[in-house]
């Protein structure tokens, strides 16, 4: 598809980037929407903090090891097959999450989960960087990320915490949220497009050539994205799986206070994808995400000393994720797209989410669950903070590569030679 203004089919990228945003709303509603469940669940099938941190681990491992290895697999059945599939597959398991008896059987459903989220993340970041005009990458990206967030993690703890209230038991809410996900399907079926030409022999020639994961992990700026990505994860994950027993056990608030105060993670995540990596394309990569660092730490030390305060804690979790998902969304979209050439894209986000994923999604939760359980709940905050704080020296380091920021500096260059 050419890049030329009058010849790119506009529409079609509209139409692209909002059956991709909402089918990665509907993973993240899949995947989180255990989160405000765990007090509850917690109860009923005598499970402990470990074992929380364990079965959000799981998850992220299996996500993770699968968005390594699902390149291949994409450009031999197409994106459309990874997308679609891997939608039915994990929309089925969220369901037969309610069917859970005990730790075991959780572990083996939300760790099959993973592998299918994990195939649907990186090839739908991959559809989404396709579908977009290379002036607006930012801004699909955050788009199309911004749904899971807002799904996942700012309507998920309202739903589950409302829906306990009327259906008979925790199994059912597990059941609801399932259904979405297969009409989804049917309308990527019916409308979603395979990648342009020109991406499919690009794609098809980074699978032949050999060490294509050492080819890609030359580049400076891919390899900073992956520490970066397990930092950013670090933080986010450890925040959104204890949090809820943090407001409950620690805090002493009611579980519907906990369900508002939780929603502000979706909610400052979704303004924050949608608003900073826009402003990324204009003002460049690295400050967005050195500011983006910055403020996320300052407002988690403020959450620290927050005592059982609804709309203050409510208000600094919304500023902690606003940024924090606007560093993710950075990193895994233009950042990454970015740091490495057209044809090493697909390779260089599976690394990005895999890695980031196995590390920040996988050992964090599970570390943080060792902490909850011997050293107590508040203080798997601290490990958070570390996550802010080596992830910032890690942005320091990171090349510009907006593409509107590198053709000023060629231009400014230009002139100076011109004198």
């Amino acid at each position: 598809m050419s890049i030329n203004n009058k010849n790119w089919d506009a529409r079609y990228e509209y139409c692209a980037v909002a059956m991709l945003a909402l089918g990665f709303g509907l993973l993240g509603l899949d995947r989180f929407i255990i989160l405000p469940l765990f007090p509850t669940i917690m109860h009923d099938l005598n499970l402990n903090y470990q074992d929380q941190g364990n079965i959000s681990a799981v998850l992220s491992i299996a996500w993770g090891v699968t968005s390594v290895f699902i390149g291949a697999l994409a450009i031999r059945i197409g994106h459309r097959g990874v997308l679609i599939g891997s939608l039915l597959m994990f929309s089925l398991l969220a369901g037969l999450s309610g069917l859970a008896t005990g730790v075991v059987s959780l572990l083996i459903i939300r760790g099959v989960m993973g592998i299918s989220e994990g195939a649907f993340s990186p090839i739908s970041i991959a559809a989404t960087m396709d579908a977009s005009h290379p002036t607006r990458r930012g801004l699909n990206c955050g788009i199309q990320q911004a749904l899971f967030s807002i799904l996942g993690l700012g309507l998920a703890p309202i739903i589950a915490t409302q829906l306990l209230l009327v259906v008979p038991s925790w199994r059912w809410v597990f059941v609801i949220v399932s259904i979405p996900g297969f009409l989804m399907a049917f309308v990527m079926y019916r409308y979603l497009r395979e990648p342009g030409d020109a991406a499919k022999v690009e794609a098809a020639e980074s699978i032949k050539a050999k060490g294509s994961w050492v080819e890609a992990l030359r580049y400076r700026n891919l390899v900073l994205s992956i520490i970066g990505m397990f930092c950013m994860l670090t933080s986010l994950l450890v925040l959104s799986v204890m949090m809820p027993n943090y407001l409950i056990d620690y805090l002493q608030l009611s579980t519907q206070q906990m369900g508002f105060i939780m929603s502000a993670i979706g909610l400052g995540g979704f303004f924050g994808q949608l608003i900073v990596p826009a402003i990324s394309d204009h003002i460049g990569r690295k400050p967005a995400v050195i500011g983006s660092f910055i403020a996320t730490g300052v407002a988690l030390w403020l959450l620290i000393h927050t005592g059982p305060e609804p709309l203050k804690l409510f208000l600094l979790l919304f500023a902690i994720t606003f940024f924090n998902f606007s560093l993710i969304c950075m990193n895994i979209g233009p950042i990454t797209s970015e740091a490495v050439p057209a044809h090493l894209v697909s390779t260089a986000t599976g690394l990005v989410v895999g890695i980031g994923e196995v590390f920040g999604g996988g050992i964090a939760p599970a570390l943080a669950g060792f902490i909850a359980q011997n050293y107590g709940i508040q203080n798997t905050l601290y490990l958070a903070m570390g996550g802010v704080i080596a992830g910032l020296s890690v942005a320091s380091m990171l090349k510009e590569t907006a593409p509107r920021r590198i053709k000023l500096k060629a231009t400014h260059e230009e002139g100076l030679d011109a004198l």
